[in-house]
């Protein structure tokens, strides 16, 4: 059955991604209205994220959030189908990384880099960073469950030579190479909602006490590796730009979850700045209110 669907529906993809922005956009418009008009796909849950993250705004300044992000979050749909026939020179074009010699640099000081970001604007995009980089790139990802679309999906994740793992094998993945002094760039999302028996530490995100992945800061600090942010920004429709601020170049010396702290703020204040490009369909908050059910049942000594 698996590849039955796979069959039926990668040529329909195939073709999307050989059509030109302008049409492929086209078709982003038309999806958006149905989601949104007519499914009417995880409207409450985005509406109440943007009311948890930002009670000062109106109900109207609410409502307009989520319409303008349901408009970027099928145009984000689109451009992943394009990453199937996209050229790199297209995606270089479309997707700009400034401040890369902030990673460069760190290659020179025999460093590697742990690289931390949040799903905002278009991460897929990122893939296309180890051309131009001297350092190998690693990134974790999610499985998913029809092997076919999974081998569909890193064959063109991968085509830029970035290498993606499985979240069981990363940390065995960053210690072999340690150990092999190969220089690597970790790229993790790191700003979803962790399960509760795998929590370790607890902040405020967005005026909320919520449960926070720590996976990141752990790593740096076991491994000794630079803890840099990513930070990616909509210039246009189909247009980004990413900048990279170092955030701990010995993040030994620092105390627990400072870094995670940092990263968080790090976070909040570019959503803030334009809050319709993050990705408000994801159940952030879904464990509000639950410190002390985790902290009975869960929390680690």
């Amino acid at each position: 059955m698996q590849l039955l669907i796979y069959i039926i529906i990668f040529p329909i993809l195939w073709l999307l991604s050989i059509l030109p922005f302008r049409v492929l956009y086209l078709f982003s418009d038309f999806i958006s209205f149905i989601l949104f008009r007519i499914i009417g796909y995880r409207k409450d849950v985005v509406l109440n994220n943007i009311k948890i993250a930002f009670p000062e705004k109106s109900e109207k300044e609410v409502r307009k959030i989520r319409r303008q992000f349901f408009k970027h979050f099928t145009d984000v749909f689109m451009e992943m189908i394009k990453s199937i026939t996209i050229s790199e020179k297209n995606v270089h074009k479309r997707f700009v990384f400034e401040d890369v010699d902030v990673i460069n640099d760190l290659y020179k000081k025999n460093r590697s880099v742990i690289v931390v970001g949040s799903h905002y604007a278009n991460w897929e995009w990122m893939v296309s960073l180890n051309n131009l980089v001297k350092h190998q790139a690693y990134a974790v990802y999610t499985p998913i469950s029809n092997k076919y679309f999974e081998k569909m999906m890193l064959k063109y994740r991968q085509k830029y030579g970035g290498k993606f793992i499985k979240p069981s094998v990363a940390r065995k993945t960053y210690v072999e190479n340690e150990k092999n002094g190969v220089l690597t760039l970790n790229a993790l999302v790191s700003d979803q909602s962790p399960q509760l028996q795998r929590t370790r530490y607890w902040a405020t995100f967005f005026n909320t006490y919520v449960p926070i992945h720590v996976g990141a800061e752990l790593i740096a600090k076991d491994l000794n590796q630079v803890v840099v942010y990513y930070e990616v920004s909509k210039v246009k429709r189909g247009h980004y730009k990413c900048t990279f601020k170092l955030l701990a170049e010995n993040p030994r010396e620092f105390p627990d979850y400072q870094i995670t702290d940092m990263f968080l703020k790090e976070v909040e204040r570019q959503v803030a700045a334009a809050p319709q490009y993050y990705f408000w369909t994801h159940k952030r908050f879904k464990h509000m209110g639950k410190y002390n059910e985790w902290k009975k049942n869960y929390k680690r000594d």
